[in-house]
């Protein structure tokens, strides 16, 4: 049976990821109503994500550590609409952008440094968003098993054509999650106190953080 399941999502893929895409694009609509205008999606892949978000403010930037899929991310958009820096993410400018996102992403940093270097690099109001993997824990059974049961639902009515390989957004390199729900949860509200985290289906959850409209005092220091 689970052999038989493995096949079917197989030959009808998706990416969950893309279950969670309405979301930050609401945040960025929300940041741009406020006058922001600077996205930058770190572990952006080919780009699905900066694709949407480049419809709602006019300067969006991938950041994007693995060649291969910074170069397709690199070809779906016109010269000097969305910029892709072939990078990881750190030493960025202080208070440089008005939306952080990290989709799939953070897991493969240290989490700590890497919130505290997002705290820096946003603007009063601006917000980061995370649609983050942890490692799993008895709490989140339930959640799998409903995953499981409509994950080939969805892949079937997203991709009804089977499939023969991979889409190219789903084949960048990926690393399983070390830190669970509840340790995640208690670094995110020392760095960004009162951030808002969801456990979800598809083995994700969500974070979202709005900066002070002043600036607060730097995390680094």
């Amino acid at each position: 049976m689970i052999e038989r399941l493995g096949r079917f999502n197989a030959e009808h893929p998706w990416s969950h990821n893309d279950a969670y895409a309405g979301l930050l694009v609401r945040h960025a609509r929300a940041v741009r109503r406020r006058g922001g205008d600077t996205a930058v999606d770190v572990g952006c892949g080919t780009g699905n994500l900066l694709a949407r978000l480049a419809r709602v403010l006019p300067n969006v930037i991938g950041v994007e550590p693995n060649a291969e899929a910074a170069a397709i991310a690199a070809r779906r958009f016109e010269p000097n609409t969305v910029r892709i820096d072939v990078r990881t993410f750190g030493d960025e400018p202080d208070r440089a952008y008005d939306l952080i996102s990290f989709v799939a992403s953070l897991h493969h940093m240290p989490l700590r440094p890497t919130l505290v270097q997002a705290q820096a690099a946003l603007r009063p109001g601006g917000r980061i968003v995370i649609v983050g993997v942890a490692r799993e824990t008895d709490r989140d059974r339930w959640r799998s098993i409903a995953s499981l049961a409509l994950n080939p639902i969805i892949g079937f009515l997203r991709h009804p054509a089977r499939a023969t390989a991979l889409p190219a957004s789903m084949t960048a390199p990926t690393a399983e999650a070390t830190e669970t729900f509840e340790e995640i949860a208690t670094v995110m509200s020392e760095v960004l106190p009162g951030i808002r985290m969801r456990r979800r289906l598809f083995w994700r959850y969500t974070a979202a953080w709005v900066a002070p409209d002043r600036p607060a005092p730097d995390a680094r220091a």
